[in-house]
C-alpha cells in the first residue's frame, strides 16, 4: 500500500493551541502511516499561501496527497484551495468555516472538507462565564486575536450576543500568542487609564493571551496594586489539558473554554478517504465545554462571597 505523504499548514509556533495541532497530526500520522510535513505561516496569510501554493506547483512525484491548513488570515484561502483541488491533491479545512467548500466538493474527485469548532459559540461560553462571575456588572478588559481572523470576529459576535447588559467591555488587540497579549495589556496601562476605571475581569480570546495579561500585571512594582490586579478573574480559550486546564487548576486562570485541536482529526478523515474512499463529510464540529461548568462559576463566586 503507498504511504501517503501530507503537507500541514499552522499559523504560528508561538501559540500552545497551535503546538497541540501539530502534535495531534504528528500521532495520527503515525497511527494511520502517513508522512508529514509541517509548515508554519508566522501569523501570515501570504506567507502561508506562498507556502502552500509551492509545494501544489512542485514536480509531480514531490507533490503532496493531501493538504491540511489552518488559514492565518480572514479567508480560507479559496484561490489556494481550488489550485490543490486541480491538481488532485486533497484538501482539509481546520478551525474554520468557508463556503467555497461545497462548491469544491462538486467539482473535485478527492476529498474536501473541514473541521472546526464553532467560533461563536466560543464567544458565548465566554460571555457566559463572565456573567456568572459578575452577575452585578463592571468593566471587563478583552483582548481579541487579529483584526482580519474570521475566528476573532465570530467569537466576538458570539461574545457580545450573551454578555449582560451591565457588562462594560473594552476592546484590546493581540495576535493569539502571550507576548502579544502582554504587550496589549502592558500598553493599556501605560495609558494611565486604569486609575479612571475599575475593573472587574480580564478576557482573552486563547489562553495564551489572557496569561499575558497576567504578566503584565505580574511586573506591576506596587505590590499592593499588583495584587490587586492579579485578584481578578481571568478568563480564556482553548482549554487544553497541559495548559489552559492546568493553569484553571492552579489559580492562574478562572475560566477557559476546552476546545479541542482539530487537525489529528483531519489527518485521520483524509488518509481514510484516501486509502478505502470512505465518504467524509462536508462539515465536522468540534465539542466544546466550559471549564469549569459555568454553574461552578457561580457557585464559586456564592461561596467566596460568604467568607
Amino acid at each position: 500500500m503507498k504511504r501517503l505523504r501530507f503537507f500541514v499548514s499552522l499559523i504560528t509556533k508561538d501559540n500552545d493551541f497551535q503546538a497541540e495541532q501539530a502534535a495531534s497530526a504528528q500521532i495520527a500520522a503515525h497511527e494511520h502511516g502517513v508522512d508529514l510535513n509541517i509548515v508554519y505561516a508566522e501569523g501570515d496569510t501570504i506567507t502561508q499561501s506562498t507556502q502552500i501554493l509551492k509545494t501544489i506547483q512542485a514536480d509531480p512525484s514531490l507533490r503532496p496527497d493531501g493538504i491540511i491548513v489552518e488559514p492565518a488570515g480572514g479567508t480560507g484561502l479559496p484561490q489556494v484551495a481550488k489550485a490543490a483541488s486541480e491538481a488532485g491533491i486533497a484538501w482539509g479545512l481546520v478551525n474554520r468555516e468557508a463556503e467555497y467548500i461545497s462548491e469544491l466538493r462538486r467539482s473535485s474527485k478527492t476529498a474536501i472538507f473541514l473541521v472546526t469548532s464553532d467560533h461563536k459559540e466560543i464567544g458565548r461560553i465566554q460571555g457566559k462565564q463572565l456573567n456568572a462571575l459578575l452577575p452585578e456588572g463592571g468593566s471587563v478588559l478583552y483582548i481579541l486575536g487579529p483584526t482580519e481572523s474570521a475566528q476573532v470576529k465570530d467569537r466576538k459576535s458570539g461574545f457580545e450576543a450573551v454578555c449582560s447588559t451591565n457588562l462594560r467591555v473594552t476592546l484590546l488587540r493581540g495576535k493569539w500568542t502571550e507576548e502579544s497579549g502582554l504587550r496589549s495589556m502592558t500598553t493599556w496601562l501605560k495609558l494611565g487609564v486604569s486609575s479612571k476605571v475599575t475593573i472587574a475581569a480580564i478576557a482573552a480570546q486563547n489562553d495564551a493571551m489572557a496569561m499575558g495579561a497576567r504578566k503584565a500585571f505580574e511586573a506591576i512594582g506596587n505590590p499592593r496594586e499588583r495584587e490587586k490586579w492579579l485578584g481578578l478573574p481571568f478568563i480564556g480559550a482553548d482549554g487544553l489539558p497541559k495548559t489552559g486546564q492546568a493553569w484553571v487548576r492552579t489559580g492562574l486562570l478562572t475560566a477557559t473554554v476546552v476546545t479541542p485541536p482539530m487537525a489529528g482529526q483531519a489527518v485521520q478523515l483524509m488518509a481514510s478517504a484516501l486509502r478505502t474512499g470512505m465518504h467524509v463529510p462536508e462539515r465536522t464540529v468540534a465539542y466544546l465545554e466550559s471549564y469549569p461548568p459555568i454553574e461552578k462559576l457561580s457557585k464559586l463566586l456564592t461561596v467566596g462571597s460568604q467568607r
